[in-house]
């Protein structure tokens, strides 16, 4: 569950990124956040991410306050959370298996629940061949299917896609898309920032478009109006 109170946020150059925002993301629900460049998403990301705290207002992610938490209930925020950004963010000297590994021996996970659960999300998102291959004998959609198995392996209450589909083409982008709702359809809370218009009103979900900081319209069914512009 995501929850943001009148939510705040001016770097200290003075720019103020977020103006008094209030929203609320439920369990098991699909989200897009919609925008144009410089309208706040990064910022919203960041600061659900605890990589920034905002100015005012309180936001709550999962149980835990991000406004006052304290640094060492960070990485236990951080659990019940699965990223994946646009440049997919893979380690290049490790094959697809070991990214996963790595994720999981960090978080301590047992050996034997790490292959368990490696196995099960590299058949979920369709790579259960390609183990043992490296990042660069990869595509860029399974690229980005690594990244979202990545994302889940330490099985996140919601996964945070930021332009999941930004560096695909259309075709590709739609594969990932629609691997996302089936990973909601499983019961992860999903929100995905984009600016792709037609990928967005191909779902019908649910849409939060954000410009200038303030939310201007949130619905279900897609983009609203001529709002929005890239």
């Amino acid at each position: 569950m995501i929850r943001l109170k009148d939510v705040e946020m001016e770097y200290p150059n003075g720019t103020r990124a977020i103006r008094g925002i209030s929203a609320a993301i439920e369990d098991g629900e699909f989200v897009f956040l919609v925008g144009p460049s410089g309208s706040g998403k990064s910022t919203i990301i960041k600061m659900l991410t605890g990589e920034e705290v905002p100015t005012a207002g309180r936001i709550m992610i999962n149980g835990f306050s991000v406004s006052n938490i304290a640094e060492r209930q960070i990485p236990m925020m951080r659990r019940t959370l699965g990223v994946i950004f646009q440049d997919f963010r893979l380690i290049e000297k490790k094959t697809v298996y070991e990214n996963l590994e790595f994720v999981m021996r960090a978080v301590g996970m047992p050996k034997k629940e790490i292959k368990q659960r490696i196995t099960y999300v590299l058949q979920l998102v369709g790579l259960e061949k390609k183990a043992e291959n490296f990042p660069s004998e990869l595509s860029g959609g399974e690229q980005q299917r690594v990244a979202i198995a990545r994302a889940l392996v330490n099985n996140p209450a919601t996964i945070i896609a930021d332009e999941p589909t930004g560096n695909l083409d259309p075709e590709r982008s739609m594969e990932i898309m629609t691997l996302l709702v089936k990973i909601n359809q499983l019961g992860t809370t999903v929100l995905v920032v984009t600016h792709e218009k037609d990928l967005v009103n191909k779902f019908g979900k649910r849409v939060i478009t954000i410009d200038q900081g303030r939310i201007i319209n949130d619905s279900v069914g897609g983009y609203v109006g001529g709002h929005i512009h890239e």
